[in-house]
């Protein structure tokens, strides 16, 4: 085979390979190129306990994330793709128990904040992918620490997850 043959072969399969069905990208995102447009609504927050900053926190999140990690605007409403929901529960709980001393009771060495977050999605162009779901993750932390200096760090770490999972079950169809 010669050079400009396998130059026209090489051009013929990439050319096949990057087309399909649907517009993929290094995120695992499979969107179809008839969506164009994103709406997300504020998550207000309705969780008894936690800090007063997480629903903007979280509504900020997930719209930054779908930003750098799609190519879709961002619009007020009407989006082709359209995410809403709400906080709906933030607990502490023990995890661990120790020991206590002589004369002293036991006491949690090891608590858990979990969040939860209901979110709902819709897919104009494709109602088989609309989704009311319920997505939770939580983050160990030592008792010996102070929470109040450490609490938005953990929120954070908790709400990039669940971003992750609601953007995996949305446009990465996991």
């Amino acid at each position: 085979m010669n050079l400009k043959t396998f130059s026209l072969f090489f051009l013929l399969l990439s050319a096949g390979l990057s087309s399909g069905c649907g517009v993929y990208s290094f995120t695992g995102a499979s969107i179809s190129p008839d969506v164009k447009t994103i709406s997300i609504q504020t998550f207000y927050n309705n969780a008894p306990l936690g800090p007063s900053t997480m629903s903007a926190l979280f509504t900020e999140n997930i719209k930054d994330y779908f930003q750098q990690n799609t190519s879709l605007e961002l619009t007020d409403v009407n989006g082709d793709l359209q995410i809403d929901g709400f906080i709906s529960n933030y607990t502490i709980t023990p995890v661990a128990a120790t020991a206590g001393s002589q004369g002293q009771a036991d006491f949690s060495a090891l608590s858990r904040i979990t969040i939860t977050i209901s979110a709902s999605y819709v897919n104009v162009n494709d109602p088989t992918f609309d989704f009311d779901r319920t997505f939770s993750f939580f983050r160990d932390f030592d008792n010996s620490i102070n929470l109040p200096a450490n609490e938005e760090a953990f929120v954070e770490e908790i709400f990039d997850q669940i971003v992750l999972d609601i953007f995996n079950a949305s446009v990465a169809n996991w």
